[in-house]
């Protein structure tokens, strides 16, 4: 069965509730190893990034409940 970015997505939301922030790069690894390297791409910068798919599924799950932290590359929860 193939994992869809809305589970990718609640996966990145309950790690955020959980721990209180998920960095970006721990996130990357984690999604890279567990659910695939296509939920992942390197952006025009050079840094590796989540599909755009994935983003989309994650704030709709939060409803505004996490907040990213540009400077520190990490989501918090709000």
């Amino acid at each position: 069965m193939e994992i869809t970015p809305q589970e990718v997505a609640e996966w990145m939301v309950n790690e955020t509730k959980f721990k209180g922030i998920l960095r970006q790069e721990e996130a990357i690894a984690h999604i890279k190893s567990h659910f695939g390297e296509h939920f992942v791409y390197v952006n025009e910068n050079g840094n590796a990034s989540l599909s755009k798919d994935v983003i989309k599924a994650f704030r709709k799950l939060h409803g505004g409940k996490v907040a990213w932290e540009r400077d520190g590359f990490f989501w918090a929860w709000t």
